[in-house]
């Protein structure tokens, strides 16, 4: 999808990329291939040429650290299918306090797809063994964690880095029309939970926490597995809501077609 994209050109929209692909400039290169284009000024098209170029030449490296500094934060779904298989699903706990007000994260979860494994507050949760786990990946998936998790993180542990694209799923959904929360999100589309955990909310990994730090192995269990079922599910929504977005462009009309 992204080599589809024209959205991370500045003054091109969703509207004026959709023309682009009616007129059969349906790639990065068909854009640079074109000796002129319609919709596009002369005088722009030559550093149009020159920034796809550059995007070209670093998703070849699997540079993803230049997209996540130069294109807009809600066009990172994009990247999905190119970085699918270095990317990491990331879910955080937390004591039920805020950063300012005696609050710290309790678990980070992290799926890639094949392992989930957490760090836990006490244990292995420092910002070295952060940034260890995340270096290893170039794209980054959360549920609401563009507005939660990464910012509650960047608070507590100071110097933890997240320079990769950001696929935040809530903000996804809701751009296809499909409001509430995670839990609500995975029954609309059919993903299952953990009997143990199901219908478990925030509210009670908190509690669990606090049975947990007590000595309770039964509570930190539980709240080990509403913590993996939270960030491998992300993996799922992930995929359906990717190909939802990608059809509600239009692409694979023109695609299809044969245009160009």
């Amino acid at each position: 999808m992204i080599r589809n994209t024209f959205s991370i050109l500045n003054g091109i929209g969703a509207k004026l990329e959709r023309r682009l692909w009616k007129d059969g400039i349906l790639t990065w290169d068909d854009f640079i291939d074109a000796k002129s284009i319609n919709v596009i000024s002369p005088d722009r098209k030559p550093a149009f040429d020159e920034s796809l170029s550059i995007a070209s030449g670093h998703l070849a490296e699997g540079n993803a650290t230049f997209f996540a500094r130069t294109v807009k934060r809600r066009e990172h779904w994009r990247f999905f299918e190119d970085f699918n298989g270095e990317a990491v699903c990331l879910d955080i706990e937390t004591n039920g306090y805020q950063p300012d007000r005696g609050g710290y994260v309790t678990v980070v979860g992290l799926y890639d797809g094949f392992e989930w494994r957490a760090l836990t507050a006490g244990e292995d949760l420092t910002t070295e063994n952060l940034n260890r786990e995340l270096s290893g990946y170039k794209y980054l998936i959360t549920f609401y964690g563009a507005s939660f998790d990464v910012p509650f993180l960047m608070k507590t542990f100071k110097g933890v880095r997240f320079d990769m694209p950001h696929f935040d799923l809530c903000y996804a959904a809701k751009k296809l029309g499909m409001n509430g929360g995670l839990k609500k999100l995975e029954a609309s589309l059919d993903i299952e939970r953990d009997e143990d955990v199901k219908g478990m909310d925030g509210y009670a990994a908190v509690k669990l926490w606090e049975l947990a730090r007590r000595g309770n192995d039964d509570a930190m269990r539980l709240l080990m597995l509403y913590n993996r079922e939270d960030t491998v599910n992300l993996m799922k929504i992930a995929g359906i809501l990717y190909q939802r977005l990608k059809q509600s462009t239009g692409i694979e009309e023109y695609l299809s077609c044969g245009v160009g």
